[in-house]
């Protein structure tokens, strides 16, 4: 496993989870912040956050010790990003901070490291016009909380080079994480998608079809159970993709614009291709490895119910 020498530009919440598996994993990690100070106070609240961690068994017994090993404060931006070969901006999600900040993340790191930001809505491009050398620079989002959601966005913009990429994803794969590169585009993916689940939440609550603790209930026991396991894709494709053209016609019964059939989903079933069943859909799993599939599912299905009896209820209410 190749080590780098990281620096993280912003040493708040999503900061310093960052680079509290970023040094984890062995990197020699410097943190950033508007001022000495508050980076070193950081720096003290990210050890006490991992004693915490260790406590409840979420991190390694070691996890203190391998963070204080290789987990720093800077006194300045410029200090952290000096000799850094990656660079991870996570400052707030606003584009005159993010601008100010990259420039001077551009003037003072080294011309072949690698810079990201951790941005969740601004797009890329116009960010990357405050770096020097664009091509260096992408989209690298962890998502909240960054120590233990796995999956993580990465996002170029039309002038990345393709070695930049491949470097984040060999710092963001090396902590274990799973990363997905994405277009450049409004939301990206995460929260286009989640955004647009909970816009249609708030719209059955609003008609009064169900209270939010009765949609938030149907959400994780239904289709949300089955997420942890599968995406929306391979969903479909084992529901039968002939089912939800059935589905869709029904919805638009009576919103026949939201919910107009895709149109990959039409030009599928028009071919005959409906998913597992048929051996052909949006992922092509053959046919003859639906009982396999089948079996996996319910394994891990079962397996997720006996977690959550395990974790008890949520502390909502």
């Amino acid at each position: 496993m190749t080590t780098r020498t990281i620096a993280i530009v912003g040493s708040g919440y999503m900061g310093g989870g960052i680079a509290q598996v970023l040094a984890l994993a062995g990197n020699t990690v410097r943190i950033s912040d508007i001022s000495e100070e508050i980076a070193r106070a950081n720096y003290e609240r990210l050890l006490v956050e991992t004693q915490l961690f260790v406590n409840d068994g979420l991190f390694p017994a070691d996890a203190v010790e391998r963070i204080t090993a290789h987990l720093e404060p800077a006194v300045s931006i410029e200090d952290a990003v000096a000799d850094a070969d990656f660079i991870e901006e996570a400052v707030p999600e606003k584009i005159e901070i993010k601008h100010e900040t990259l420039r001077r993340i551009s003037a003072a790191a080294r011309e072949d490291a690698v810079i990201g930001s951790n941005t969740s809505t601004i797009l890329i491009g116009s960010l990357a016009t405050a770096v020097s050398h664009p091509e260096r620079f992408l989209g690298v989002h962890f998502s909240n909380p960054a120590p233990f959601i796995p999956g993580v966005e990465l996002i170029p913009h039309e002038g990345t080079a393709e070695s930049a990429i491949a470097v984040a994803e060999e710092v963001v794969t090396a902590t274990g994480k799973e990363t997905a590169r994405v277009k450049d585009s409004t939301g990206f993916v995460l929260n286009r998608l989640q955004y647009a689940l909970f816009h249609e939440a708030t719209q059955i609550v609003e008609e009064g079809i169900a209270t939010p603790e009765d949609v938030d209930t149907l959400v994780r026991t239904t289709f949300g159970f089955r997420l942890p396991i599968f995406g929306p894709f391979a969903i479909a494709d084992m529901a039968g993709l002939d089912v939800y053209a059935f589905c869709y016609a029904s919805l638009q019964t009576r919103w026949p614009e939201r919910f107009a059939t895709p149109a990959s989903l039409k030009e599928l079933v028009d071919a005959g291709k409906f998913g597992t069943k048929t051996g052909a859909g949006y992922l092509d799993v053959p046919a003859d490895r639906t009982a396999e599939l089948v079996a996996y599912r319910n394994k891990a299905y079962v397996a997720m119910k006996k977690l959550i009896d395990e974790l008890g209820p949520a502390p909502i209410d």
